[in-house]
């Protein structure tokens, strides 16, 4: 069973110590999510997007402040788990107007090095760049030991976005993944 808090907050660790401000087994066979939950719209509380997650998440929103940058970084953090072994996750981290959205993909690439680095147990599968309504984007697929992470993450002006679903290897969902991440919006 994962530790959702602790998820969340590794995740958000990640997201302030990689995106420099600076530069601007045989499984038994199991209900796929969609058939066991509806899925539902939610909208974050900054207005900033909309996604679909498979149950109702639950919200964290805090404030921390990084010593390395000298900065408040905020976020919003929406956490689904539809069932013990797979989680959704939807982190938006809003960093000070100065981060450089002309410098994303430098970001982004940062920020993937970091979650890699940061424990020597993950694997990267894959990572390509891509564009979501405009903006660079990066996909990644990174296995540690049992679990899968993969996600998206994608900057906007001073906002960061990490679309994210870690499962047991045996329960990765490739359906319901493409579902989670395709089904963002951004705000107006």
């Amino acid at each position: 069973m994962f530790n959702i808090k602790k998820m969340c907050a590794t995740t958000v660790v990640f997201c302030a110590l990689c995106v420099n401000p600076a530069w601007g087994a045989a499984a038994k066979p199991r209900t796929q999510v969609t058939e066991v939950c509806k899925w539902k719209e939610v909208s974050c509380v900054s207005g900033k997007c909309t996604m679909q997650f498979p149950t109702p998440p639950e919200h964290l929103s805090e404030k921390m402040h990084v010593l390395e940058g000298g900065f408040d970084l905020m976020y919003d953090a929406y956490v689904s788990t539809p069932d013990q072994k797979t989680v959704f996750l939807l982190l938006v981290a809003q960093y000070p107007e100065f981060v450089d959205e002309q410098f994303a993909r430098k970001n982004l690439e940062h920020f993937l090095n970091g979650m890699l680095m940061h424990n020597p147990n993950n694997q990267l599968i894959f990572a390509d760049l891509t564009s979501v309504n405009g903006h660079e984007a990066l996909d990644f697929f990174i296995r540690t030991g049992g679990l899968y992470f993969k996600g998206r993450a994608l900057m906007v002006q001073n906002n960061l976005f990490l679309m994210a679903m870690e499962c047991e290897v045996q329960n990765y969902d490739e359906l319901n993944y493409n579902r989670f991440v395709n089904s963002f919006i951004l705000g107006e």
